[in-house]
């Protein structure tokens, strides 16, 4: 079983991400679910969001509590909540930054990843390049993807084309499309280098 916890705040898509992260993995034939969890109910505030893919029926129902991956939807979060609680010592964390991990103050904890499982990306700036509002959630997807490998980034375009339509499809796929692209890029480079 695969599990990712996202985090953000409310009205960044942090719920909708989770959803279609599990339409994504149906799409490739896969069970899934996702879940949301809040404090209050408000623009703004912390959310927490919950997916779970495996190959067979899931049939836990509480929150993940020791995930496969994190995603930060709110670098401003990273040292007011516990982000990285549970957090498997061999998981993936995508933080919404142009920011690196030193810059963000949490190098010393992500150091001890493997490499190529940690991966800052500016999703809000590619948010509004390609949808123009700040919506980081599909783009964060498309990163998802590219770091794990767990889903094809046609999945994950499939479910925002399943979810949105029009303008807002096209954007937010586009979005997810970037993010895929840079992080794959990202991770060439990397591996180039170290067989260099």
């Amino acid at each position: 079983m695969f599990q990712v916890r996202i985090h953000g705040r409310g009205g960044q898509g942090v719920v909708t991400s989770a959803e279609l992260l599990s339409v994504a993995a149906f799409a490739e034939g896969r069970n899934a679910q996702a879940f949301p969890s809040f404090g209050s109910e408000r623009m703004g505030a912390p959310v927490i969001a919950y997916c779970r893919i495996d190959d067979k029926e899931i049939r836990l129902r509480e929150p993940v509590a020791v995930p496969d991956a994190v995603v930060i939807a709110d670098p401003t979060l990273l040292h007011q909540v516990d982000l990285f609680n549970g957090l498997k010592p061999d998981g993936y964390i995508v933080v919404n930054s142009s920011r690196t991990p030193e810059q963000l103050g949490i190098a010393e904890f992500t150091n001890a990843f493997p490499a190529g499982h940690v991966c800052c990306v500016p999703a809000t700036e590619i948010a509004l390049e390609h949808i123009g509002k700040p919506l980081p959630n599909a783009a964060l997807l498309g990163a998802l993807a590219a770091l794990t490998g767990r889903l094809r980034i046609e999945s994950v375009v499939a479910a925002i084309e399943d979810r949105f339509s029009g303008k807002v499809a096209a954007g937010n796929a586009a979005a997810a499309r970037a993010c895929f692209a840079a992080v794959s890029s990202t991770a060439t480079s990397e591996k180039t280098a170290s067989l260099a």
